[in-house]
């Protein structure tokens, strides 16, 4: 499965590493590919992966996923 969302409060690369890292350290996740550009993150995971779990790690590491 694909889920796209969109990140709020990233502004540089050390964001999009701390939000890529904590968006794959979620079980299940399989990748995550963090733009800056378009403010987004594409993950890819498995099918027991919730949103609401991908918003939370989001959420942990400083940011805010819509």
């Amino acid at each position: 499965m694909k889920t796209i969302l969109q990140i709020e409060g990233m502004s540089c690369a050390h964001c999009v590493r701390h939000v890529k890292e904590a968006l794959e350290a979620v079980a299940g996740v399989k990748s995550a590919n963090v733009n800056l550009k378009n403010k987004s993150a594409e993950v890819e995971h498995g099918d027991t992966v919730s949103l609401a779990s991908l918003k939370t790690a989001v959420a942990e590491a400083g940011y805010e996923a819509v």
